[in-house]
């Protein structure tokens, strides 16, 4: 088997995680899972949140890939894709790590980016935590970040309509 489609695999998968990062943080982490991503928007100095274990979820999809492709665990029934997805859910896990929580969030190391879309990255990610409560909100993906004035007149049009409390310090 040639090196390209493993490869294609791992990138198609790490591309299409942030479409299910967004789905899930904006319909579940939003919806009926905010009693875990609730402290996550909550001021706080714990190592951990209650968030973090939305990334144990992440792992045993993860986890689940390696184990579907796995001629060990599941003998002649293996689909080997399923390791090429894992390795691609679990650089998107990487990617994740370092860019929210520790780009945006500094939870492992301090650097506040002057420019460049490092700190629309972090725009973005602050006018999302812009909203008090699960109602309304913006930036619901990861690694793709809106202009932070495309955000900020959707903070301030969901304001107006009712739809979500904003922040006075978020400027919509």
């Amino acid at each position: 088997m040639s090196v390209a489609l493993p490869v294609l695999i791992v990138l198609a998968t790490i591309l299409a995680m942030e479409g299910v990062a967004w789905g899930s943080h904006k319909y579940i982490m939003h919806g009926f899972g905010w009693g875990w991503h609730r402290d996550h928007h909550e001021p706080h100095d714990k190592l951990m949140e209650k968030n973090d274990l939305y990334a144990v979820v992440g792992a045993a999809l993860s986890i689940s890939m390696f184990a579907l492709g796995s001629p060990l665990v599941m003998g002649d029934a293996a689909w080997w894709p399923a390791t090429w997805i894992g390795v691609g859910v679990l650089g998107y896990g990487i990617i994740y790590t370092l860019v929210h929580d520790g780009l945006v969030h500094q939870r492992y190391f301090k650097w506040v980016p002057k420019s460049g879309y490092a700190k629309r990255l972090v725009q973005a990610h602050k006018l999302h935590h812009a909203t008090i409560g699960k109602e309304g909100g913006v930036s619901f993906g990861f690694v793709f970040a809106c202009e932070p004035a495309k955000l900020k007149a959707e903070l301030k049009r969901q304001r107006e309509a009712g739809i979500a409390v904003v922040r006075d310090s978020a400027g919509a």
